[in-house]
């Protein structure tokens, strides 16, 4: 799973019906430079380019979320559906401590 900041929404006109009840989310990637400064746990736009992330759990703009990409992201599905990136978790908190060895 990776984390990632929603930034935006997609409308779509069209859609397929094995996805209704959902949305799409345009999601930034959460940078390892990110972690490391930690930005009071709501980290912003990173440099990695964005993706759409397929959500029915509630996701909204300014939430960090957990995703999943690849084949992975079908795997709720009962027939797998269009989409290459779902949104499996809402984050609360982060807490970054990296170890010093």
């Amino acid at each position: 799973m990776k984390l990632g900041t929603v930034i935006g929404r997609v409308t779509l006109s069209k859609s397929v019906d094995l996805l209704k009840g959902g949305r799409f989310l345009v999601v930034s990637p959460v940078s390892r430079e990110q972690y490391a400064t930690c930005l009071a746990a709501k980290p912003g736009m990173g440099k990695d380019p964005s993706l759409v992330v397929y959500d029915d759990i509630g996701g909204g703009v300014g939430d960090v979320i957990g995703y999943e990409e690849g084949a992975e992201a079908a795997q709720p599905f009962a027939v797998r559906p269009p989409i290459d990136a779902i949104n499996c978790a809402l984050v609360d908190e982060m807490f970054y401590s990296p170890w010093k060895g």
